[in-house]
């Protein structure tokens, strides 16, 4: 009988998690059909979403539901560890619209968020950031303003993922 031994290796240091790319409206804003936007990373929900909630929880209490379309989204797990706590993630394909997220908290209630795809470029993200976090005009839907809005500053995401606006972002 042998058995391999692998020499223990130092663990390495914890990697940052990169903070969150998100816009909201201010305190007091009127409240509307989005409540700001958010600009992931990547399509993985597991990895983007803990991210996220660092930056809600503080600030809307708690975050314990989170719902998403499942159109752009290769995988949806059912549930993320937080920072000491289980977020239950769901789906639902008529009722949200493809490009928004619906998070539920304890203390604030449901928020609206726009998702800007990961593959969107740095100026159109920008642009979408803004109009979603700074818009006092009529109502806009996700897809709305993904489509390009009366902002003009359409990106091409309402018939798939959307393309790097500039190559070299």
């Amino acid at each position: 009988m042998s058995a391999t031994l692998h020499p223990t290796l130092p663990h390495p240091e914890p990697v940052a998690t990169p903070a969150a790319r998100l816009a909201l409206k201010a305190d007091g804003a009127a409240r509307g059909l989005l409540d700001g936007a958010w600009w992931p990373r990547s399509r993985d929900l597991l990895s983007e979403l803990p991210a996220l909630t660092d930056v809600l929880d503080p600030l809307w209490g708690r975050i314990t539901r989170i719902a998403v379309n499942p159109k752009y989204w290769p995988v949806i797990p059912r549930q993320v560890p937080v920072d000491g706590h289980i977020v239950k993630v769901g789906w639902f394909t008529p009722e949200i619209e493809p490009h928004k997220l619906l998070l539920l908290s304890y203390r604030t209630g449901r928020w609206d968020l726009l998702i800007i795809p990961p593959e969107t470029g740095a100026e159109s993200a920008a642009r979408l950031m803004a109009a979603a976090s700074h818009h006092d005009g009529p109502p806009l839907t996700a897809s709305a303003l993904i489509a390009g809005g009366p902002t003009g500053s359409a990106t091409g995401c309402s018939r798939g993922p959307c393309a790097t606006s500039n190559p070299a972002d």
